[in-house]
């Protein structure tokens, strides 16, 4: 098999996003009237919370829309219609992509898997696929290896779904790094799932497979009560443009998108990661103390004031990175639009 990762993915592999998890508490959501604001690069954000389930907290980000009237298709929904075609391309680091559609922009964000082909992968770049758009390449990291081959019924041509994206802020750093640090912080967080629903979460159909972990039964059935629990937060809050999240008394990352319209098409697909997460890093015999609002602005101002990187993705996409010794920030910049933020993803490095 090829094993490079291409100019591309050189250019785009930070992208890959955060999910933040928090603290030790009774098992129901616990609304806060913490709320604080912060100055980021695209304006005023107010952050409210937070919402806490277990060891989770959720923090909301409010802010206006910087993308006005603009209509996107996500991944998932994009695959469900048969509207997006992702190919295998035999190149671990690098897949295609396609836009079949007559009149319908798809948003790809880094992070999400797609299942199938050679290999189970995760995009490694923030994208927007226009309509009829022929074969685009994107850059991809493997969450599975040792298979190259097609897997049961699947077709090893191209991929079948992306219903899920990463689980862990140590996996998405590690796509800053090497594939060979992707696949151990795979390995890593099967053996943390493993211990906590107290079974193992690797599939007999390929045991390397994150997409596979992420689909067994026990995981799914811990991760449910989180997602009941918080999914409702947004409800009668129409300027919610993003969030955050602390695991286990400690800030993990935050997302942010340039239209509520967006982020709420995501959220089920990233409150489930973080999710995931959270039951990963589940410490039952432990309490921690809440995350303040506070201290999530103190989190993403950090991040904002970081030493600044540009990379062209492509000649609408332009990524920038901020980062500081703590803290780095992924901004996904729509040039089309006069240099509107698409997406903003927080990472805490520490």
């Amino acid at each position: 098999m090829k094993f490079r990762l291409s100019a591309i993915g050189v250019a785009v592999a930070l992208l890959v996003i955060g999910i933040p998890l928090a603290m030790f508490v009774a098992a129901k959501v616990l609304p806060s009237n913490q709320q604080t604001q912060t100055n980021s690069q695209s304006g005023n954000y107010r952050i409210s919370g937070p919402y806490t389930y277990e060891n989770l907290s959720i923090y909301l980000v409010h802010g206006r829309d910087t993308l006005d009237g603009q209509r996107f298709l996500t991944l998932q929904e994009a695959m469900e219609k048969g509207v997006v075609i992702v190919h295998e391309t035999k190149d671990v680091n690098e897949l295609a992509i396609e836009n079949v559609s007559k009149d319908e922009e798809v948003y790809v964000q880094s992070g999400d898997i797609v299942k199938g082909g050679q290999q189970d992968r995760m995009l490694a770049v923030d994208l927007i696929v226009p309509p009829r758009s022929g074969k685009i390449p994107i850059a991809a990291f493997c969450v599975e290896s040792g298979r190259w081959s097609r897997r049961g019924g699947e077709t090893a041509v191209k991929f079948e779904s992306s219903n899920d994206r990463v689980a862990t802020r140590e996996l998405k750093l590690a796509a800053t790094k090497s594939q060979t640090e992707v696949w151990a912080k795979v390995s890593e967080a099967q053996e943390k799932l493993s211990v906590n629903v107290k079974a193992p979460v690797n599939s007999t159909a390929s045991a390397s497979s994150l997409q596979l972990s992420l689909e067994n039964g026990k995981v799914k059935e811990f991760t449910d009560k989180y997602v009941q629990k918080l999914a409702s937060i947004l409800e009668g809050q129409p300027d919610v443009v993003g969030y955050a999240f602390a695991i286990n008394g400690k800030v993990n990352s935050a997302d942010v998108y340039g239209s509520s319209a967006l982020f709420r098409k995501l959220w089920p697909k990233l409150l489930k990661a973080s999710a995931v997460e959270a039951v990963a890093e589940l410490q039952k015999d432990k309490r921690f103390e809440t995350v303040k609002a506070d201290s999530v602005k103190t989190f993403m101002e950090g991040a904002d004031d970081g030493r600044a990187s540009e990379n062209e993705v492509t000649n609408r996409i332009k990524m920038v990175t901020r980062e500081t010794d703590k803290n780095v920030v992924f901004e996904t910049i729509d040039q089309k639009q006069k240099d509107a933020v698409l997406h903003r993803s927080y990472v805490n490095k520490q």
